[in-house]
């Protein structure tokens, strides 16, 4: 991902009957996303597909506390799942959610970032340098 490019999108005005639903459904969006856990699941899944005992080590969450908040990311159809046999695996499935994800990663999971405050690192990570 680009940072240039997601900073430099041009902002489109939308008729205001339009902002409401849309700014409800990016609130909703975003609460699912607002929960130190359910962050790391994702920057986890940023990485590829994984099964739920995957994501249990990788977190260090009970399978019931991840239970819960693999459904609150299913309702909001930030990622999906597919089963095979007895396994559930689970993937992003939300192109919004997959680049916000990526940039969150560059900032703050990627091993060896130096953190969001550091513009010219994160550019760099972000251009593979």
């Amino acid at each position: 991902m680009n940072v240039e490019a997601v900073t430099k999108i041009t902002p489109v005005a939308a008729p205001l009957d339009e902002l409401g639903p849309r700014a409800a459904e990016a609130e909703a969006f975003l609460k699912a996303m607002a929960n130190r856990h359910r962050l790391m699941i994702l920057c986890e899944l940023h990485k590829g597909e994984r099964c739920v005992t995957d994501l249990q080590q990788a977190v260090g969450l009970a399978q019931s506390a991840l239970s819960q908040h693999l459904a609150k990311l299913r309702e909001e159809d930030i990622v999906t799942t597919r089963r095979q046999s007895q396994t559930i695996f689970y993937t992003l499935a939300d192109h919004t959610a997959a680049r916000l994800i990526a940039l969150l990663y560059e900032a703050y999971c990627k091993p060896g970032c130096a953190g969001p405050n550091d513009a010219d690192a994160l550019d760099a990570r972000v251009r593979g340098e």
